[in-house]
């Protein structure tokens, strides 16, 4: 890997971070995003400037674009954010429910995501790579950080450790009761922690695939229509420009993945009952459950109107050696969801939708219970291993296989170029 210090555009002080600081673009839609921008120094001002145009702009209109660069320019003109004085990199530690979760921020190369020295397990859509592409460009930043892990590095991880025992740039809890921590690391002790990345031989994308490839294309569109006579403004000179992307690089072993769960809208013109037998003729077996948690791998919580029920499957040994067939979400897709509920494509298909499992199973039996969902599952949790296992082959993972908590909060740490 190589990786760079960035001078970060970032907060003023620790109570104008924990104003400013929001959740990222996609973990909200609008209509949340604009209930929770009450603060009018909300970074959702940039990341979802819709909310301050008329309701019903469409998300990809010109003037979304624009008024996210205008809100971001007003953060710094203002005074609510400063630009460092030199690059730096900087830590970010998360604690939520008394675990941690601690990440180099840095800005990595869009070269190594091209190459594959950074991997990635989902596809994207166009449409929303188009436009992260465009935020990025009329925004000239990256407003969010791509969420990369990385195998666990002993060396990295002792250095970590001592630079997290200096005073921190901000340290407050935020209103999800997540403790959010960002330490500055400078000079001699970044370049020594920016070296130490080149022997990590590969990262892992989490989260931020479209952020990633938006960073990628737009990068690669600057560096096409570069003028190399064009001077950059001095307080950009040492600035590693948009070749680069801003990211969080953690050590896979501290991270926590949730279900990722799933709801069906209807039972493809089936009533309970035959929904069941088709599943039996499937291979799968169900037993009704009282207590829809705790379920092992190769099982899952399944709530109909009438309750909820176990349901499990068996894994061949040719599954078994597939990286991505031995998935719990791949083997409920192929195995029950296509054949039986005809879901072809769940990316595109209106009659599912996913539920991330910080919602927990509560929100599932409630759907089904107000019909809004017929069916339900409540999925065992993918492992870090398996999702870099599916990364090592070069292959995808079914669309919402992961559903990592905490969320990195955007506002923080700004790379603008």
């Amino acid at each position: 890997m190589k990786i760079r210090p960035f001078s970060a555009l970032r907060p003023a002080d620790n109570a104008l971070a924990a104003r400013i600081a929001s959740l990222p673009y996609d973990v909200v839609d609008t209509a949340e995003a604009r209930a929770l921008a009450g603060d009018p120094l909300s970074f959702y001002h940039v990341v979802r400037s819709e909310i301050d145009l008329e309701e019903g702009t469409p998300i990809d209109a010109p003037e979304v674009y624009a008024g996210a660069a205008k809100a971001l320019k007003a953060l710094e003109s203002g005074g609510s954010m400063v630009r460092e004085a030199a690059p730096a990199l900087y830590l970010y530690r998360q604690v939520r429910l008394g675990a941690a979760q601690t990440a180099v921020v840095a800005c990595c190369s869009i070269d190594d995501y091209a190459s594959g020295v950074i991997l990635k397990h989902e596809k994207t859509r166009k449409d929303k790579e188009d436009d992260r592409t465009r935020h990025i460009l009329e925004t000239r930043a990256h407003t969010g950080q791509v969420f990369l892990c990385y195998r666990d590095n002993a060396g990295i991880d002792g250095m970590v450790e001592r630079e997290c025992g200096r005073e921190p740039m901000f340290d407050f809890t935020a209103e999800d009761g997540v403790r959010h921590v960002v330490w500055r690391v400078e000079g001699d002790r970044a370049a020594a922690l920016a070296q130490a990345f080149s022997a990590v031989p590969r990262a892992y994308i989490a989260d931020g695939h479209h952020r990633s490839a938006a960073s990628f294309r737009s990068g690669s569109e600057l560096r096409a229509a570069a003028d190399p006579s064009t001077l950059r403004p001095a307080s950009f000179a040492d600035d590693p420009g948009a070749d680069w992307f801003m990211a969080c690089l953690f050590p896979a072993s501290q991270l926590n993945i949730l279900p990722y769960n799933r709801c069906v809208r209807d039972l493809n013109g089936l009533s309970n009952g035959d929904f069941l037998k088709a599943a039996l003729a499937r291979g799968f077996s169900a037993a009704s459950i009282a207590t829809p948690e705790n379920l092992p791998a190769h099982s899952c919580a399944m709530r109909l109107s009438d309750g909820w029920y176990r349901l499990s499957w068996p894994v061949s040994a040719e599954q078994a050696s597939d990286p991505v067939a031995r998935l719990d979400v791949a083997r409920l897709q192929e195995d029950l969801l296509a054949p039986v509920l005809g879901i072809g494509d769940p990316r595109t298909d209106p009659r599912i939708y996913f539920v991330g499992g910080i919602r927990g199973v509560s929100a599932l039996e409630g759907d089904v219970d107000r019909g809004k969902a017929a069916v339900a599952f409540a999925m065992h949790p993918t492992a870090i291993d398996q999702m870099m296992a599916v990364a090592d082959a070069g292959a995808m993972m079914p669309p919402k296989s992961t559903w990592f908590e905490p969320k990195l909060r955007s506002g923080l740490l700004v790379h603008s170029f």
